[in-house]
């Protein structure tokens, strides 16, 4: 297996008040709604946070296909939180990576009113990875304004 890493690395921007963002990434109730790329979804009853350094984030993310109903739990630590303004975890990484765990650092940006979410995230076995995560966090946070709006 190759030793170089790769990290994704994304902003978006939210019409939503930084609180509100963060809110959405620590609430269960919020999180189903938005978690996931398109046409995945994340059970309620498969979420949990406690919103503490130590503590656990979790999302278990589900879709159907040709094999049937399909899996992968996103199994976290939260190792940083400084609401609304910082949240990193440490997940476990992908079975078949070359490494233990990948983090995930988020920071939001109070843009007067709006926010800007900087993602931080790695470390990823190869450039493939990066891309098919970048796709699936698009979806996803399409998602999350849609829920922000609402």
């Amino acid at each position: 297996m190759s030793t170089e890493q790769y990290t994704l690395t994304m902003s978006r921007e939210f019409d939503a008040p930084r609180e509100k963002v963060f809110e959405a990434w620590m609430e269960p109730d919020k999180l189903t709604r938005w978690f996931g790329p398109a046409e995945v979804d994340a059970p309620r009853e498969q979420i949990i946070v406690e919103p503490r350094v130590g503590g656990i984030w979790q999302v278990v993310m589900v879709w159907s296909d040709e094999n049937g109903e399909q899996s992968a739990p996103i199994e976290a630590t939260i190792s940083e939180l400084n609401s609304p303004a910082l949240l990193v975890a440490q997940a476990k990484a992908a079975p078949d990576a070359d490494h233990e765990y990948e983090e995930m650092h988020l920071e939001f940006e109070d843009l007067n009113g709006r926010t800007r979410m900087n993602l931080k995230q790695g470390p990823f076995a190869s450039e493939e990875w990066v891309e098919m995560t970048r796709d699936g966090w698009g979806t996803s946070f399409d998602k999350l304004d849609a829920l922000l709006a609402g």
